[in-house]
């Protein structure tokens, strides 16, 4: 199936955020000031941001979006990157990881594993994936790249993958293999523990997540979506040719993709679909698809 762009674009238009109708149009500088609406007073991000967490609040979940805009932002740095390490810098505990979430003001719309989160234990997943994207965004800005934060919530990773001695919750896995992606040609140890993670990926990429919506798989682009990243090793060609081939045809008739985790609200859910759209399609685009 080919990508329609033009209906891809349509849905964007008529559902998505006015964040994710920035970045899909490749205005970062209007993605930025997008994303200040979603920013607090002490340099953290909530309100939304992570469209199952509406609590106002600045979220560790919420701080990953954000640097998700910083990297595609590339040399249209802002100073709100660091500052955004400052507050991670001042919620992390001190084993050196972050907390899953931090108490909520509100629970309404919330999913409940934010819910139920416990604010004083580290979580691999969210820390893993937060420095992970906070190094696609180091890449580009000089202040994010020297910051303690980063070198902290790294030093946590590799040590807690270095321990690791059975396969992980699906979404950790996942997210492990891209931070180590991230990391890879900076890190001395990170081709081996890549190699490490390796042994508990599925040759066809597919791991299902326990606990989640009925049938809800991570796929083979899920854990390896950029082109020439190393995690693209441990997929052949031809598994990843298949795996472009399903998102592609994932579009629906309205232009626009969903995902399938538990619909938590309605505003969640629409949110997701503008989120997802975005990210099908550049994933697309990345692999010569669009």
């Amino acid at each position: 199936m080919e990508l329609d762009l033009t209906a891809a674009r349509d849905f964007m238009a008529t559902h998505a955020r006015v964040l994710d109708r920035r970045r899909f149009a490749g205005d970062t500088r209007g993605a930025l000031l997008a994303l200040d609406g979603y920013r607090n007073a002490d340099g953290g991000y909530g309100w939304g941001l992570e469209p199952d967490l509406r609590s106002p609040e600045s979220q560790p979940g919420a701080a990953l979006h954000a640097f998700e805009v910083f990297a595609e932002a590339g040399k249209d740095t802002s100073p709100h990157a660091a500052a955004l390490c400052d507050w991670l810098e001042s919620i992390t505990l001190p084993d050196g990881g972050l907390p899953f979430a931090l108490p909520l003001a509100y629970e309404e719309g919330t999913a409940p594993w934010w819910r139920g989160a416990d604010p004083g234990v580290s979580a691999l997943q969210i820390t893993s994936i937060s420095a992970a994207a906070a190094h696609h965004v180091a890449a580009h800005d000089p202040a994010v790249a020297a910051h303690p934060w980063l070198a902290t919530a790294t030093r946590y990773t590799l040590d807690a993958l270095r321990a690791m001695d059975e396969p992980p919750f699906a979404y950790v896995l996942a997210f492990a293999v891209r931070f180590l992606d991230a990391v890879h040609d900076k890190e001395p140890d990170a081709p081996a523990l890549l190699a490490k993670l390796a042994a508990w990926v599925p040759a066809d990429g597919k791991v299902a997540v326990r606990g989640g919506a009925e049938g809800e798989t991570l796929h083979p682009l899920d854990l390896a979506p950029a082109p020439d990243g190393a995690a693209r090793s441990l997929f052949t060609r031809e598994v990843v040719e298949a795996d472009l081939d399903r998102v592609a045809a994932g579009q629906h008739e309205d232009g626009g993709w969903s995902v399938d985790y538990l619909k938590i609200s309605p505003a969640g859910a629409m949110d997701w679909r503008g989120v997802a759209t975005f990210n099908a399609v550049e994933l697309l685009r990345r692999n010569g698809r669009g």
